[in-house]
C-alpha cells in the first residue's frame, strides 16, 4: 500500500474508535497484531498485547476504566509502512473520578493493508496520578 493509503487506513481506524465501532477497528488489524502501551502501574490496559483477541480485550478495558472527554488525532506522518499520528486526548478515570490529558504519539506499522503493530507514547505521569486511589488516613 502507498503511504497515502496507509494514512487513510489509520484515519478510518480513528473514525471507528470515535464512533464506538470497535468491530470495524479490529477488522483492520492482523490476526497476530502487536499492540503496546507503556507499562503504567494500576492501569488495567497498559502494557503489551499480542493478537486481535487481546486487542479486543484492551478496548473493553479502556471502555470499562475511563470515559473519553477529548480524542483528537491532529497530524499524520507516513513513511514506508509506518504512520505516526500526533494528537491530544483527555479522559476521566471511573474508579477515581480524576481527569487527565496528554499529547500522544501513535505509531502504526502496516503490512498488506492491515495494522501489524501499534505503539503509543504519552505522558505516563498524568495517567498514573489519575488512576491512583486517594490515601486513607
Amino acid at each position: 500500500m502507498s503511504e497515502e493509503q496507509n494514512t487513510k487506513l489509520v484515519q478510518q481506524i480513528y473514525d471507528a474508535f470515535k464512533s464506538g465501532d470497535i468491530p470495524s477497528l479490529l477488522g483492520s488489524l492482523s490476526d497476530d497484531v502487536q499492540w503496546q502501551l507503556p507499562e503504567i502501574a494500576n492501569i488495567p490496559f497498559a502494557g503489551k498485547r499480542s493478537g486481535r483477541e487481546a486487542v479486543s480485550q484492551f478496548f473493553a478495558l479502556v471502555a470499562d476504566s475511563q470515559d473519553v472527554l477529548q480524542f483528537e488525532p491532529q497530524q499524520f506522518v507516513a513513511q514506508g509502512n509506518k504512520v505516526v499520528s500526533l494528537g491530544h486526548y483527555a479522559w476521566r478515570v471511573r474508579s477515581t473520578g480524576r481527569e487527565f490529558e496528554s499529547d500522544f504519539a501513535h505509531v502504526f506499522t502496516i503490512s498488506d493493508g492491515e495494522v501489524v503493530g501499534f505503539q503509543e507514547y504519552l505522558d505516563t505521569a498524568v495517567g498514573l496520578a489519575a488512576y491512583q486511589k486517594a490515601a486513607s488516613a
